[in-house]
């Protein structure tokens, strides 16, 4: 078989891959609009198969709405609520399990042609078996998370299986998007650059990781904010309600409990997050910014400021509209809350860029 055939080859799972990348980001944004929404609770079933069709009469509908009325969700919250609201809930968290759903199939199908073609050479299959299960992690995972909002007094998920959810789905993003990129893009090899340029080269790797595991913080702490809706307990900028250090961060809880609890805590730190983010994000691509390599390098290396930047912007914009919310209106704090998560994943990818473009190095 010719080189350029194996190439043919690998760039074909590559873009099927990335396909699941663009796929995964969409499912990870609609998994936003369902929390915006407040739509996660309104299917109290988990049925993998015939719960890919919607209602298709109105008893159906009846039925669902019935069940929903035994939720806490409703009984608590949404008590007002007619068949024409629960018909909209329904319907964001019915399509965040159908793309789930498609998602697996575009899998399955990419996986049994690809199977059928002798596309796969030896090295893929541990990695693709490390997908599926992440996957099928995923899913279960999401299962538990929405249990935890059918229960005793809840009206919404637990916060920490939301950030538990998130932060599995990021995962799974950031190992497929590696592995395409094994298979797609020019790595930076030893000869590429001098033994000094190497060296540098190395230490922006080492600040990758330390960007990687701090962002990794910040990401649950996002979901944490998500999970207590916790940006509209300071809705100012750049004070914290008119203070730099706000009171309250401390409870009654032990310090484990009142990190993953405490709104004014959780707010208070995600935000002090964020501006290290942007300090070291600043410092670290200014650094990489005088190394010179390949085209890939030279694609990627200042993405992490560009994004970084973009979305500090969105995070002030976020909180600044919260004071605005209207429940049931999507309007500037939603928008807002929606284009901050995904320039988060964003960010995320942006610096596996880095670490895969220096992995031979």
């Amino acid at each position: 078989m010719s080189m350029d055939m194996n190439d043919y080859k690998s760039k074909a799972v590559a873009n099927w891959l990335l396909l699941g990348v663009a796929m995964t980001v969409i499912q990870i944004a609609l998994g936003g609009i369902t929390r915006l929404t407040g739509s996660g609770l309104s299917i109290t079933e988990w049925d993998v198969v015939t719960g890919a069709l919607p209602p298709m009469s109105e008893a159906h509908w009846q039925e669902l709405f019935a069940k929903y009325k035994t939720t806490p969700q409703f009984q608590l919250l949404n008590f007002d609520f007619n068949i024409s609201n629960f018909k909209f809930i329904f319907f964001w968290e019915w399509f965040h399990r159908l793309w789930a759903r498609t998602i697996g199939l575009v899998f399955a199908i990419g996986f049994i042609y690809f199977i059928v073609k002798k596309y796969f050479k030896p090295n893929m299959i541990k990695p693709l078996v490390v997908l599926f299960l992440l996957g099928a992690l995923q899913g279960a995972i999401g299962w538990i998370m929405v249990a935890s909002g059918l229960e005793g007094d809840a009206v919404y998920v637990k916060p920490t299986r939301l950030a538990l959810h998130f932060i599995f789905a990021l995962g799974l993003l950031s190992y497929t998007y590696w592995f395409a990129l094994s298979l797609k893009a020019n790595t930076i090899q030893k000869n590429a650059v001098s033994e000094a340029g190497q060296a540098k080269l190395i230490k922006s790797r080492k600040w990758a990781w330390a960007v990687i595991i701090i962002l990794f913080f910040q990401l649950i702490y996002g979901a944490l904010m998500a999970g207590h809706k916790a940006a509209n307990v300071a809705s100012t900028w750049p004070t914290i309600n008119g203070q730099w250090i706000p009171m309250g961060l401390t409870g009654k809880d032990s310090f484990l409990l009142n990190a993953v609890n405490n709104t004014i805590w959780i707010h208070f730190v995600h935000r002090g997050i964020a501006y290290l983010l942007l300090a070291i994000i600043i410092y670290w691509v200014l650094q990489m910014k005088q190394i010179k390599s390949n085209s890939f390098w030279e694609k990627v290396k200042s993405l992490p400021l560009l994004i970084v930047l973009i979305q500090v912007l969105l995070g002030i914009a976020t909180i600044l509209f919260s004071a605005h919310i209207v429940p049931g209106v999507w309007a500037g704090f939603e928008w807002f809350a929606q284009l901050h998560q995904l320039v988060g994943m964003l960010l995320l990818l942006s610096v596996v860029n880095i670490i895969y473009a220096t992995k031979d190095i």
